[in-house]
């Protein structure tokens, strides 16, 4: 039985993997034409319509409301206006697949392959409008369902082709198939669809993405948190690549740095792609825990399932308890804050990564709460020179990372700082060096030098330009349109 089923999602991927291939010209397009700065903010720098890949009323009407809403601030709303809708403009690949369901495949930006992170974040901020848009719900009902499928070809993998086409990373030393576009386990990857179809099922009330697939693949991540507790072995996973960047291979014949058996889940690589330092990343770890104890509740409410759903809920307590002794630190400036990664042993790294989840994301995902005073003193600490990748220069000052390196600031991290502010300058201040270092091209980027905007990385990275979109519509939520009037571009 699970050969068949292994076998029909081997075609259902193919099927889909054709017809998106013929739709790949059109992004190369897209990505050269966005790179420069633009002459006139009165034109929008989406792709002509003609050439979006997908497309909804209930969006284009909520731009037009938010746009009109911060007429005051011209350049924020042009941002928002080329920002939010990214994902569908360029990225979301939706059919209908051979056995009448709905079949989502969504590109990170310029990379065309899926990861289960970026997709289930670039898919996010439409949720609060799928209830009442049969499009958008059929859209991110087609994400989770893809979603759910590639966990089921590989829990390792974080991310996939959109059929058997292979990948540049095929000589990677670790379990490749062509279905995969590389295979780097990270906790989150196995989380993020879990929060999107939770988060889904809230909204829509649309429980029938809870069936066969939905069982398998949450019996993979279950399994796969268990192999990667380390508790008797090293699990199955081990990953090595031939490349000059030490953070793209992994120590110790593939299995990374020594790591003592305490409850907590083995991360081998973070949410940057980046290989760990110490197995144990905390914050994905705190997202290990919030995603278990939704998958009980979904066993419970919809599966009917009370003893599956134990096993979830046990395994959480597990790692919830191993959080609260082995992830917090008492740091002599700052006070007891969370460690970004730990061993068992002992051994603390302090510093955050800009990609979430991260420690200063923690709040965002509600994973803990906002004022939880040990992450409120992490906050502090990651805001900092006395994190190792914070960076603070001329035009802006943030949280970067390794996967880039030195002096190069995400706005990711400005917006996770906005998103979990409760100060209103802060949040305005965010804002505004978000504005000021998109070097006039109207969208974000992976990220850009501190003393200069005009040295950036990736000019199309829909999720960070999605997630601009829905800072936006939160802080319009939080009724702070006048602190969004204020913000000008300088």
């Amino acid at each position: 039985m699970k050969k068949q089923r292994f076998l029909l999602m081997a075609i259902m991927l193919l099927m889909a993997g054709c017809a998106i291939a013929q739709n790949d010209s059109k992004p190369k397009s897209f990505a050269e034409s966005i790179a420069l700065p633009a002459d006139n903010i009165r034109v929008s720098r989406r792709p002509p319509v003609g050439e979006r890949l997908f497309s909804s009323e209930t969006i284009e009407k909520k731009i037009k409301e938010v746009t009109k809403l911060l007429k005051e601030a011209p350049y924020l709303a042009w941002m928002f206006e080329n920002c939010f809708p990214n994902t569908l403009d360029t990225t979301v690949h939706y059919s209908v697949a051979e056995n009448g369901d709905d079949d989502t495949f969504v590109y990170t930006g310029d990379i065309h392959a899926m990861w289960l992170r970026d997709s289930g974040a670039q898919v996010w901020p439409y949720v609060q409008f799928a209830k009442n848009d049969e499009k958008i719900r059929r859209m991110v009902r087609g994400t989770i369902l893809r979603q759910l499928k590639c966990i089921c070809l590989d829990p390792y993998a974080n991310a996939f082709n959109i059929g058997p086409t292979g990948s540049e990373w095929v000589s990677d030393f670790t379990d490749m198939n062509p279905y995969l576009h590389e295979r780097k386990y990270e906790i989150d990857s196995l989380c993020y669809p879990i929060r999107l179809a939770y988060y889904y099922w809230q909204v829509t009330g649309d429980d029938s993405i809870f069936g066969e697939v939905w069982r398998e693949a949450i019996g993979k991540i279950l399994k796969t948190f268990r192999e990667q507790q380390r508790k008797e072995n090293k699990g199955p996973y081990r990953f090595m690549r031939t490349t000059n960047r030490q953070y793209d291979t992994v120590c110790n014949d593939g299995y990374g740095n020594p790591a003592k058996p305490v409850g907590l889940i083995a991360s081998v690589f973070r949410p940057s792609d980046d290989a760990t330092v110490f197995l144990y990343l905390v914050p994905s770890n705190f997202f290990a825990v919030t995603s278990m104890r939704k998958i009980a509740e979904v066993l419970t409410k919809v599966n009917h399932d009370s003893v599956a759903a134990q096993e979830f809920v046990e395994l959480a307590d597990e790692v919830e308890a191993a959080l609260r002794k082995y992830a917090v630190y008492d740091h002599p400036k700052y006070g007891k804050i969370y460690a970004f990664e730990v061993d068992g042993f002992g051994n603390h790294l302090l510093m955050d990564d800009a990609n979430v989840p991260s420690l200063l994301a923690m709040a965002y995902l509600g994973d803990v709460s906002i004022n939880d005073p040990i992450y409120q003193n992490t906050r502090r600490f990651v805001w900092s020179e006395d994190n190792p990748y914070f960076f603070r220069g001329r035009v802006g000052e943030g949280i970067g990372g390794p996967h880039i390196g030195h002096d190069m600031v995400w706005p990711m991290s400005i917006m996770m700082r906005a998103f979990t502010s409760q100060d209103d300058r802060e949040i305005a201040q965010c804002l505004q060096m978000l504005v000021d270092t998109d070097n006039g091209t109207g969208f974000m980027h992976e990220s850009f030098n501190k003393d200069d905007a005009a040295n950036y990385t990736r000019s199309w990275f829909a999720w960070q330009n999605t997630l601009f979109g829905e800072l936006i519509l939160k802080l319009i939520d939080d009724g702070k349109v006048d602190l969004l009037r204020k913000i000008q571009k300088h």
